[in-house]
């Protein structure tokens, strides 16, 4: 039997269905993803078993965008209907007091039945974060990537410039990748650098399945000077996976989030952002 939750005394079903957004952080390293699986081992399985021990009745999400295994979140958004009657500090409090400690509710919010998680989406932000240096991580392992031999930035951004605008991303497409089409518009790849960390920001309407990792691998080949800055050009023209790097580790790939509307006033970061700027 679930626990008794936090703010759910005095707030009794009242029959009108409200939909409700949350932002979610998690550090993915443990979870196979962000999608529900058997072994009840991904991100959705422990946010929905806490939603529902919170709300002592199950309920059900959808996300703005899924993530694969060892990727994190800074603010998924996702979004549920309930009857229940509960303050949006209380769907925040409650739920984290089920959640496991690498896993928080940002915020919550009471939407329009109109909003959808997914679909009211006008893009989504991601940033990889890369360590250049000749030992590999070690308070850091898990949270970035790695590479020992020395970046060219000038390179890389060369590179990065013949992926923004509207293209058959196919050479940067999994090969288990289910969207409809393989044209994506990408709107920013910027790559800047602090220190020994490189960081790359990426924005598009949506992305395919390890496109961003599959990327990041054709740009790190360039940055290390194996293939020259033209070579991005020609890998996405073959529109074919064997023309691209292979698939570059998960560890620095972050979630920042799906960008909606203003109409729908909905936050668009949450604090963790400040911890990889």
């Amino acid at each position: 039997m679930a626990p008794r939750a936090v703010g759910a005394t005095h707030m009794p079903h009242n029959g009108r269905i409200v939909r409700i957004a949350l932002g979610i952080s998690y550090l993915g390293t443990h979870y196979h993803g962000w999608q529900s699986q058997p072994s009840g081992q991904t991100v959705q399985d422990r946010l929905e078993s806490a939603l529902s021990a919170f709300a002592t009745v199950p309920l059900a999400t959808l996300c703005a965008g899924r993530t694969d295994a060892g990727v994190h979140g800074l603010m998924q958004v996702v979004h549920f209907d309930t009857d229940l009657q509960r303050e949006a500090f209380s769907w925040v409090r409650g739920t984290n007091r089920f959640l496991p400690p690498d896993m928080a509710v940002q915020w919550a919010q009471a939407v329009p039945d109109a909003f959808h998680a997914r679909a009211s989406a006008l893009a989504r932000r991601y940033a990889y974060l890369l360590l250049e240096s000749p030992v590999r991580p070690s308070v850091d392992a898990g949270r970035v990537g790695w590479t020992f031999r020395p970046l060219d930035g000038d390179a890389m951004r060369q590179a990065a410039r013949h992926l923004i605008g509207t293209h058959d991303f196919t050479s940067f497409r999994a090969s288990a990748c289910q969207a409809l089409s393989p044209v994506k518009q990408l709107t920013r790849l910027d790559i800047t650098r602090k220190g020994a960390y490189w960081r790359f920001d990426f924005e598009a309407n949506a992305f395919l399945h390890h496109m961003i990792r599959n990327i990041m691998g054709s740009l790190v080949q360039i940055g290390q000077g194996l293939l020259p800055p033209g070579a991005m050009a020609e890998v996405l023209a073959a529109r074919d996976r064997d023309a691209a790097a292979p698939t570059f580790a998960p560890d620095g790939l972050y979630f920042l989030g799906p960008r909606y509307g203003p109409a729908w006033g909905l936050p668009e970061r949450t604090s963790a952002y400040d911890w990889i700027e």
